[in-house]
């Protein structure tokens, strides 16, 4: 039986309800396990299963299975043919992930303004902010929102530019009924723990494009290649043979991570329907409060939320943002925040980049705090999440 304490009037965890976590289950540790006692841990048929496996469930032709979805973002900048002189349209507010792949590959990257009711790069601010050397746009599912994908790929196409979807946060997201996955020029998945599902780590790049998927190929695993037909001497000298045609890098996942990753796919709608549950929850609760903002949501996207965001607004607290989040901690929950503006960094600031450069994302950077949410969590620990924030928010109302 879990030990409770009285807190503020009312029966609390012990232990904190943490903003994010994974739910892995004995099946998952089986899937782990055979493949650990077999012959092949990686390299193996268990990536290729997973590609298949992605491919099926999002609807997308190929699929290339990384070591992390830092390693997807980076395949993909590649295979798109970013280079030095290049420009690379992204977001602010997310993980630095989606613009350091652009510096990987010795490009710039140009910081769009964010829609600042649903926290999406504006397709808007993209058309503003694109020259002669913009090659490609990553725009970001945040919280996994889609981002406004028919307008995007209109772009794209438009200005001859490749759209790479980051999304990280949304696998299982619909947009226009959908899954996200093979609607853009190439899509990526992470499968951090706290992901919708886990591989511990790992990624994937999902493309319709067999060009891209090729390039792909190469760039997650040191540019060799086995293919008779990418070689360049031929005939080879026997089945032993691969030949090496451009740089590329060791991205590849393990068979046993492809094997927990597999094996959380077939839970998904179940991990989907617990995160919509607990959001509709969220916003029932939240959405009336005058002291708070609750993100906004295009009709287009049937999201999997992988974040919960509540925007503080500060004007109608007496209280600052460390000081709410502080409170939160002592009534057990831990919240986080998604995302410090990554131009704001001291690395991107060396570079050049200024504070002002996006100002609805830095306006809206200043009261954001994510709050716990994640398929495990029950009804009692919603219920407790949920108190608190209103306990805190009467506590330092004006």
């Amino acid at each position: 039986m879990e030990k409770l304490a009285i807190y503020g009037g009312y029966a609390v965890r012990q232990g904190k309800i943490y903003y994010g976590r994974q739910w892995v289950d004995e099946d998952d540790v089986q899937a782990v396990a055979s493949v650990l006692k077999s012959d092949l841990i990686t390299c193996g048929p268990k990536v290729d299963e997973l590609e298949r496996t992605l491919c099926e469930f999002t609807g997308a032709k190929y699929a290339v299975a990384v070591n992390s979805g830092t390693s997807a973002l980076h395949c993909a900048t590649i295979a798109a043919g970013v280079v030095s002189g290049d420009e690379v349209i992204t977001t602010p507010i997310t993980f630095a992930a989606s613009a350091n792949c652009v510096l990987y590959c010795g490009a710039k990257p140009v910081f769009a303004d964010i829609n600042p009711e649903t926290y999406n790069i504006d397709p808007e601010s993209i058309k503003s902010h694109i020259t002669e050397h913009t090659k490609a746009v990553i725009a970001v599912d945040f919280t996994g929102q889609a981002v406004e994908i028919e307008k995007i790929r209109e772009i794209c196409k438009e200005h001859n530019l490749i759209f790479i979807e980051d999304a990280a946060h949304s696998i299982a997201t619909k947009y226009n009924g959908q899954q996200v996955g093979s609607l853009a020029d190439m899509t990526c998945f992470s499968f951090h723990p706290v992901k919708t599902i886990t591989g511990g780590e790992g990624g994937a790049i999902l493309t319709n494009n067999e060009d891209l998927y090729k390039k792909l190929i190469l760039a997650h695993s040191h540019g060799i290649t086995h293919d008779d037909a990418m070689m360049e001497e031929s005939p080879h000298e026997g089945p032993w043979y691969y030949e090496q045609i451009s740089l590329g890098y060791n991205y590849r996942l393990t068979d046993f991570q492809a094997a927990l990753i597999t094996s959380q796919i077939s839970k998904i709608d179940r991990f989907r329907n617990r995160r919509q549950e607990i959001v509709r929850r969220y916003d029932e609760a939240f959405s009336k409060i005058p002291e708070l903002f609750v993100q906004k949501e295009i009709p287009e996207s049937d999201s999997c939320r992988h974040l919960y965001i509540i925007n503080l607004r500060l004007d109608k607290l007496s209280c600052t943002r460390r000081e709410f989040f502080d409170a939160m901690s002592a009534e057990n929950v831990q919240c986080q925040i998604h995302y410090i503006p990554v131009y704001w960094f001291p690395y991107y600031q060396h570079l050049g980049y200024k504070r002002g450069l996006c100002p609805n994302a830095e306006e809206m950077y200043k009261g954001i705090m994510s709050i716990p949410l994640y398929p495990k969590m029950s009804d009692e620990d919603v219920e407790d999440v949920i108190h608190a924030v209103k306990k805190v928010i009467a506590n330092y109302r004006k």
